[in-house]
């Protein structure tokens, strides 16, 4: 009632609009919330939840939409230089179709979260698994680059459902003493994806055509619908959170392309074309519409006050950087082993896999001294890691063969230092947030993450393309000597990104370490 009341007492123009449960009408949160409740979510087969081992069929089933995603995320990189060849495109062209899943990811994940706390999760996450596949199968039939841009944010709809719910539904299915072990085998499988990932893509590029690379998605996807609709469980409680932002929701998406657009498409457009200026000025209109909405609301998609505590902007600032830095190198490389060094597809990609798969290595490892010594340790040793592997990479990548074996130690050495500090630096940022906030905290963390990446691609894509005769941009028939500069240039801005996270870990406040359940995934999308 007093909450009622006071927004009885604000201006109209003032009002965030939101439903309620209150809402009326079949299609409103209320209507679907009611729906959740009285038990319209199918139940689990009978048989299957019989089972002693029933909660871990659950966390298994998850972890089929964590590999695929993962794998999806991976394979997309190995696959962006013969996008290059096919659709005889410019890089910045070409990077969309990465930028533009991460882009609607990000903007998705955070409205699908909240749509789950209010009608339920299984439906939505089984819908998830549906979208993904049709938007893969249709990636699969794109005869142009527009089109395939757009399936691939189909395709991340998708995703987005499935990351948004992935991590309430294990804590839902498993007890307060097994939520660890089942958000770890959920970690375990997005490292698997996330490794597997380019050695599947290259195979499929040298034995197929890239058309399979998306099609593969489609056989994963139908035995997670299948398992999802007999295995999981219906959902039980929902939390009353009474509304939802939908003015938050419709502002994000244009704030994050427009200004991502700036940054993949500037050195295109020209400083000053009117496109760029006034794809600059929308991008930050709507970032200040929608900064101050989230402010306003009673209940935002992101709680941006958060950003107010020191240790917990500094950590998400130190996460955007090494997001951008690690997707950074998952573009430049495809480019430099094909073009540069002559690889095959699978030779790329399985040189590529190193770099995941090292960094899954030392994660364990980076939580460990996380648990012992605080995050400064962990998460400077880390980027100084990162420094040193990157400066391995700019004097050994010379288009030499017998130099190609240190540059693939070096993407391993890479790896290794992102491992140390990812989780280190997510847990840090998970104890800096109350604990009746780990949820927004959690949000904020994943949609920072995704942002990284978005822009790690498009300004490695940028510098690149630059480096290469700026607005014709490719990788195309161009000396080796001029792919190598360009690559070095990439090397550089990336050095320097680890070196400012690495700062930014340095002066971070010192914390009392707490254990809790995180509720964002410390890997990528």
């Amino acid at each position: 009632m007093p909450d009622t009341v006071a927004r009885r007492r604000q201006p109209a123009h003032e009002r965030s609009p939101v439903l309620t449960d209150a809402s009326p009408g079949p299609f409103s949160i209320g209507a679907l919330r009611a729906a959740a409740l009285e038990g319209r979510e199918p139940p689990p087969l009978q048989a299957i939840a019989r089972l002693a081992s029933y909660r871990w069929l659950v966390v298994g089933t998850v972890c089929i939409g964590s590999v695929m995603g993962q794998v999806d995320a991976s394979m997309t990189q190995v696959l962006l230089p013969r996008l290059e060849v096919e659709f005889a495109a410019r890089l910045s062209s070409v990077s969309w179709v990465a930028v533009a899943y991460l882009l609607a990811m990000a903007s998705f994940t955070p409205t699908f979260g909240r749509l789950a706390d209010m009608v339920g999760r299984k439906l939505l996450y089984t819908g998830g698994f549906l979208l993904f596949i049709i938007g893969s199968g249709l990636c699969g039939f794109a005869t142009d680059l527009p089109m395939l841009i757009f399936f691939r944010i189909l395709q991340s709809i998708g995703a987005a459902l499935l990351t948004a719910n992935s991590i309430a539904i294990i804590v839902m299915a498993t007890g307060p003493k097994e939520h660890g072990r089942g958000l770890g085998l959920q970690s375990a499988a997005q490292a698997i994806g996330l490794g597997v990932g380019p050695a599947v893509g290259g195979l499929i590029l040298d034995t197929l055509d890239w058309h399979w690379a998306f099609w593969i998605n489609v056989p994963i996807g139908l035995v997670g619908v299948i398992l999802g609709w007999l295995v999981l469980p219906r959902t039980k409680a929902l939390p009353d959170t009474g509304r939802f932002d939908w003015r938050g929701a419709i502002l994000i998406a244009p704030a994050l392309t427009a200004v991502v657009a700036v940054l993949n498409e500037g050195h295109v457009w020209g400083l000053t074309s009117p496109a760029l200026i006034g794809c600059l000025l929308f991008g930050i209109v709507f970032l200040v519409l929608f900064v101050r909405a989230e402010r306003r609301a009673a209940a935002p998609l992101l709680d941006l006050h958060l950003l107010g505590k020191r240790a917990f902007l500094l950590g998400n600032a130190a996460n955007f950087l090494s997001y951008a830095m690690l997707f950074g190198v998952f573009f430049l490389i495809p480019f430099v082993l094909v073009r540069i060094y002559h690889d095959s597809a699978l030779a790329a990609g399985l040189r590529l896999s190193i770099l995941p798969v090292t960094l899954g290595l030392m994660a364990p490892v980076g939580g460990t001294l996380y648990d012992r010594f605080g995050a400064r340790a962990p998460t400077c040793g880390g980027m100084l890691i990162c420094v040193a592997s990157l400066a391995m990479i700019y004097v050994f990548l010379d288009g030499s063969a017998d130099n190609l074996p240190l540059v693939t130690l070096a993407l391993a050495i890479f790896g290794a230092g992102q491992g140390l500090f990812i989780s280190p630096n997510s847990s840090a940022i998970m104890a800096a947030a109350p604990p009746e906030q780990t949820g927004q905290a959690g949000s904020v963390l994943n949609v920072v993450r995704l942002i990284g990446m978005s822009a790690g691609i498009a300004g490695a894509s940028t510098l690149f393309a630059l480096g290469l005769g700026g607005a014709g941009g490719s990788t195309l028939d161009v000396p080796t000597s001029s792919l190598v500069a360009a690559s070095r240039d990439v090397i550089l801005l990336l050095g320097g990104l680890a070196a400012l996270a690495g700062s930014m870990s340095l002066i971070r406040p010192g914390q009392r370490k707490t254990h809790r359940t995180d509720p964002g995934s410390h890997m990528t999308a």
